[in-house]
């Protein structure tokens, strides 16, 4: 098949009176006195590539009577366009039509509400709006790549099938081999050891326990893959299916963590802003007034840190504003968390240092005896964006605080046996791949950020 050029390709360095061949979709017609013109997307950017077709040329009626969503592939001359907005056009000299669209193709010239586009995500990634939060993200994620490997990060694939449940919550889909209708039974429970593991295994809610390894073996490791959680939610801001990036470093302590972290963020708001301008640009205007000047204000922010105990303090000095109750002890909720970060602060900021009975069991003990290294960092907008820790790497602290929270010495004993043999401090943080892109896009709903959304009752596509 003859090779194409890209539109975008064309638009920005295509060179006038070449004759190129281009392949796309028909975004619009429009018939004029004696010529047809039609609006060509292939994808690759936001803008369109209008092609010139004269009566003259073959099949032209067909030509005029395309739908929209037509595949089509167009050979021609390349000319300077008269038209304002456009620099270029092409001057076709052959059409093929690929595969037609009729008028029951359900995205036309009206905008579609994101609702009704989640009904066809399958069709949904041809809208202007979602193939540029499909840009950004295919973007962001090769720049997440780039960032730890320029700083000599160890890329592993930690797995997705797991026997651990991380964060304890217990809201793991079940792996199994056995019949659901008669699985083996002893004492009227559930006999795992017949399965297929072994063992009760299900799909991981996070990749940290097992990054903690190699990074007591390789100094600084990151992961990035998918990540799942059983939890019967129907929010804006929960898929059962997301992806997660979880970065974990030897001989790190909780400010070392921070320190990541930040320049993480700072690194992802520049790229997105260098790289992705024409879609944020066009995300500014229909999705989020402001957006661009909030990412231009993130990646140059400074940012701020605060303990837990001072957040609760002057929480509570406004605490009737808020639905749920300010005490030390209870976890922020995303209400308290803006108001830090949008009227406390004014910027992104770091909690740090939360009581440990509202974190997980392997966070770091501190000399307080009632707090932990914790840190999450808030930004305006949203609240809390990235949430991490210095792991506990004292065997002796660490299994009394499994032992207080339930949980299982056995089933995690190759976790306690690093703690045995070479432990060392270390730190490492998770960050939402899908919230990201929220965030640097504007978008709402996670539904519409994440190609093929998982939630309650829906997984057809």
């Amino acid at each position: 098949m003859e090779k194409r050029l890209r539109v975008r390709e064309i638009l920005t360095r295509g060179e006038v009176g070449s004759e190129i061949m281009v392949k796309g979709w028909v975004r619009t017609v429009r018939e004029g006195k004696n010529v047809t013109f039609l609006a060509l997307n292939d994808g690759s950017c936001m803008a369109a590539l209008q092609i010139v077709v004269e009566p003259g040329a073959p099949d032209y009626p067909e030509i005029c009577g395309l739908g929209t969503g037509s595949a089509v592939m167009v050979r021609g001359i390349l000319a300077e366009s008269p038209a304002s907005g456009q620099n270029v056009e092409l001057h076709a000299c052959e059409i093929t039509i690929t595969g037609r669209s009729d008028e029951s193709y359900p995205l036309q010239k009206k905008r579609h509400s994101f609702e009704y586009l989640r009904s066809i995500a399958h069709l949904r990634p041809r809208t202007n709006t979602l193939g540029a939060v499909f840009r950004v993200r295919s973007s962001i994620a090769q720049a997440i790549h780039r960032f730890f490997c320029d700083r000599g990060f160890l890329y592993v694939h930690t797995p997705i099938i797991t026997a651990n449940d991380c964060e304890g919550a217990g809201e793991m889909f079940r792996v199994t081999t056995m019949d659901p209708c008669k699985p083996p039974l002893v004492e009227g429970r559930v006999d795992y050891s017949a399965d297929f593991f072994g063992q009760s295994t299900g799909l991981t809610v996070s990749g940290q326990l097992e990054g903690e390894l190699f990074a007591l073996a390789f100094s600084d490791i990151y992961t990035f893959g998918p990540t799942f959680r059983a939890e019967n939610s129907n929010t804006a801001r929960h898929v059962a299916e997301f992806w997660m990036i979880e970065p974990e470093m030897a001989f790190a302590d909780l400010m070392a963590d921070a320190s990541l972290a930040e320049e993480f963020f700072r690194y992802l708001c520049r790229h997105a802003l260098e790289n992705c301008r024409e879609d944020l640009e066009f995300l500014n205007q229909y999705v989020e007034k402001g957006l661009v000047t909030r990412l231009e204000s993130i990646a140059d922010a400074s940012f701020a840190m605060m303990e837990y105990r001072e957040a609760v303090e002057r929480l509570t000095k406004v605490s009737g504003q808020f639905k749920y109750p300010v005490e030390w002890g209870l976890d922020l909720q995303t209400e308290h968390e803006r108001y830090i970060t949008e009227n406390i602060v004014g910027g992104p900021v770091f909690i740090v240092n939360y009581p440990k009975d509202i974190k997980a069991f392997y966070m770091r003990l501190n000399d307080d005896g009632r707090t932990v290294a914790a840190m999450d960092m808030l930004v305006p907008k949203v609240g809390e964006i990235i949430g991490g820790s210095q792991r506990e790497e004292r065997i002796d602290l660490l299994e009394k605080r499994m032992t207080e929270m339930g949980i299982s010495h056995e089933g995690l004993w190759w976790y306690l046996d690093t703690r045995r043999w070479g432990s060392c401090p270390h730190a490492g943080f998770g960050l939402g791949f899908e919230r990201l892109i929220m965030y640097l896009t504007g978008m709402e709903n996670i539904r519409d950020v994440i190609p093929f959304p998982r939630t309650p009752g829906h997984a057809e596509f």
